[in-house]
């Protein structure tokens, strides 16, 4: 379980209950997909989607049984896209360990996502309305537009502002704010506050891909989990390089992007654009979801998760992986 949880001692006994959910699911006669599972659900992961379905849940009636399985749900549906997005991305390493791609080949991480997928649904039929099997049925839609965006626009020096934060939108933020929408509204909250759970979800989404991008230029990877420079490297152009570019006066950054880059390569685009100002300004912008995350959560209903939720989201923006 991720350390970050131990200062929450109930939000930590629940995700130990989704991760026996989430292992309960992996059980498999075939011992080679069994064991992919567990070594995905052991992987470290922050587990922030069901947490933050656990909390927002918190604000109505909550029944532990019904929100461990929906936080199982949601969380399983993230591991089926990082799996998906990880053959796509060729990617050799996920939070520090070797991904099913890698480890398997690409057809098997195929197989294993969609495996992922329809377990998913197996627990939604049972836990949540149709209504809501809707709306996580469309937060995948979401999620897989953006991740075509995103390939579709690789080692492209046209990717905008505007179109940088449409794609984090549907790939990220679409899941933060269906946890806590779905959390608040199985848990019988009012409208006003279900809408605004899901627009708190969705602002602390957006600052989430913000940090992760500029982690990309400025973390460790043995902190990351996979090489810094590894966007830039598979033509991945985020918020720091674009705002760089806006910058760039003499087009000396735009000189250095071309279709296959080198270590050295990535060291001198990072290093020109934290000079230009491009980290700075991407960091400005996650401050800003952040803050306005803040003045949503100020107006929820006072208890223990209200704080937790800011106390959250303020961790998040200042994290180093």
């Amino acid at each position: 379980m991720n350390t970050l949880w131990n200062k929450y001692p109930f939000i930590y006994s629940e995700l130990e209950n989704v991760v026996d959910i989430m292992k309960n699911n992996a059980v498999n006669r075939e011992k080679t997909i069994e064991n992919s599972l567990l070594d995905l659900i052991n992987s470290g992961g922050k587990l922030l989607r069901p947490a933050f379905l656990i909390v927002s849940a918190g604000f109505g009636n909550y029944v532990s049984e019904k929100f461990c399985n929906l936080a199982a749900v949601v969380e399983m549906l993230h591991m089926a896209t990082l799996v998906h997005d990880d053959i796509v991305d060729d990617a050799k390493t996920r939070r520090g360990n070797q991904t099913i791609q890698s480890k398997y080949g690409k057809d098997y991480a195929v197989f294993m996502g969609d495996l992922l997928f329809s377990r998913c649904f197996m627990l939604l039929s049972s836990n949540t309305s149709m209504e809501n099997m809707k709306l996580l049925s469309e937060a995948i839609f979401n999620i897989c537009t953006g991740e075509i965006e995103q390939f579709s626009s690789q080692f492209s020096k046209e990717v905008s502002v505007k179109k940088y934060l449409k794609r984090i939108a549907a790939k990220t933020a679409a899941l933060f704010s269906i946890s806590f929408y779905v959390g608040s509204a199985e848990s019988g909250c009012s409208k006003e506050v279900v809408s605004n759970l899901s627009k708190i979800g969705y602002d602390i989404g957006m600052a989430f891909q913000i940090i992760d991008d500029i982690l990309d230029y400025t973390g460790q990877a043995d902190l990351v989990g996979k090489p810094v420079g590894n966007d830039l490297k598979e033509g991945i152009y985020t918020l720091p390089l674009i705002y760089a570019l806006k910058a760039d006066k003499t087009s000396s950054l735009e000189k250095l992007l071309k279709n296959e880059y080198t270590d050295e390569d990535v060291c001198k685009i990072i290093d020109i654009t934290d000079k230009l100002g491009g980290i700075d300004n991407a960091r400005a912008l996650a401050k800003r979801y952040t803050k306005r995350s803040f003045d949503r959560i100020a107006k929820l209903p006072d208890c223990d998760n209200k704080n937790i939720l800011r106390e959250l989201a303020e961790m998040l923006l200042s994290r180093k992986y």
